[in-house]
């Protein structure tokens, strides 16, 4: 006996088989999408030889939903993920993408989350599709009062920056937080993170037009990055209490130089390229520390860390005291030219990818 498989025009998931004695019919049901679009790495050459490829759409398992993307959070480790650069390595060819925003289509068994949920997710790839398969652990949901385009942007940033200042420093209300990159989306997110905390915050950017964007999110003060070591000496004679640093390079050492006794210098991250280093007897004579701030390390090996640290900062992302300043949106399919924004080092504020939109 010979087995056939149909597919049937309908818009649910399953297969059914009838006995028609000659051959057994195995009807696979369609949900009208069995495919979708998604931005692959097929060879790691950098953003220009991402694709734009038709992939299979993914079924939701235990604990899992599949998310209708709305919007793509476009982050830097996605720039060195097309190079094999990041830490984090994925084999070939996979789907790119850390963070999304969207509208929950279906949900495993045993999931926390319903058909219909406005959710965000942070699945470290996978993200940059039409639907996206995330872990109830990673799947938070967005209060009504935000927008998905505004989710999208927030995941990554907004909870690195959270477990920077509140886990990793214990910043208190009316500390002093300097900010490098500040412009950038980790930058800003900082900024607005650190104003809703009680911080006063001196945002560094490296063009006018930078300090500008910085400025209406409330910095303040805002400076150069060229001199900033004397201009904020200027304004805290006895040094900052923190340096938030997703930069690195040849601002390292300065960075230490404006630090109060007891201060301490957060590193995020190396977006200039070079890994600096620094003579430990600085450390010892001033009183101050480096504190490496490597949250992927610590969420993903806690499966309620996400959803704690959401509760922590919900109040002031419903508030609206977080909510990233978009850059620029492009549909998914000009991923490349997303990415390679990032790469320019032009963004002010948080790049998207649009795939349903709002």
């Amino acid at each position: 006996m010979s087995v056939i498989t149909l597919i049937a025009p309908r818009c649910d998931r399953g297969e059914k088989t009838a006995d028609t004695g000659a051959v057994w019919l195995r009807v696979r049901q369609n949900d009208c999408e069995e495919t979708m679009k998604a931005i692959r790495v097929t060879a790691l050459t950098g953003p220009d030889d991402v694709e734009h490829l038709d992939v299979e759409r993914p079924v939701p398992g235990p604990g899992q939903v599949l998310i209708k993307v709305a919007f793509a959070g476009v982050t830097f480790p996605e720039v060195l993920q097309t190079r094999g650069m990041y830490q984090v390595k994925h084999d070939l060819p996979f789907t790119l993408g850390s963070e999304a925003s969207g509208i929950v289509a279906e949900v495993g068994p045993d999931s926390r989350y319903s058909v219909g949920d406005r959710v965000a997710a942070i699945t470290g790839k996978g993200t940059f599709a039409e639907y996206l398969i995330a872990g109830d652990e990673a799947t938070v949901k967005v209060p009504d009062s935000v927008s998905l385009a505004a989710a999208a942007g927030m995941p990554m940033n907004v909870l690195t920056a959270d477990f920077a200042l509140r886990v990793r420093a214990n910043a208190q209300p009316g500390q002093s937080l300097l900010v490098h990159g500040a412009a950038g989306g980790l930058g800003s997110a900082a900024v607005q993170l650190g104003l809703a905390m009680g911080l006063e915050v001196v945002a560094v950017v490296s063009t006018e037009a930078k300090a500008k964007a910085v400025r209406e999110l409330g910095a303040t003060h805002v400076v150069l990055a060229d001199g900033f070591k004397d201009v904020t000496k200027e304004i805290y004679p006895k040094g900052v209490d923190f340096v938030f640093d997703p930069v690195g390079g040849d601002r390292f050492t300065d960075s230490t130089r404006v630090l109060a006794p007891f201060g301490r210098l957060l590193v995020l991250g190396f977006t200039a390229g070079e890994i600096p280093s620094i003579k430990v007897n600085r450390l010892l004579l001033k009183n101050i520390s480096v504190d490496g701030v490597a949250w992927g390390g610590v969420a993903w090996g806690h499966p309620t860390y996400i959803h704690e640290q959401w509760d922590a900062v919900l109040e002031h992302v419903a508030a609206g005291r977080v909510n990233p300043r978009i850059h620029a949106t492009y549909p998914l399919a000009e991923a490349s030219s997303a990415i390679n924004e990032l790469d320019g080092r032009s963004v002010m504020g948080k790049v998207l990818l649009e795939a349903a939109g709002e």
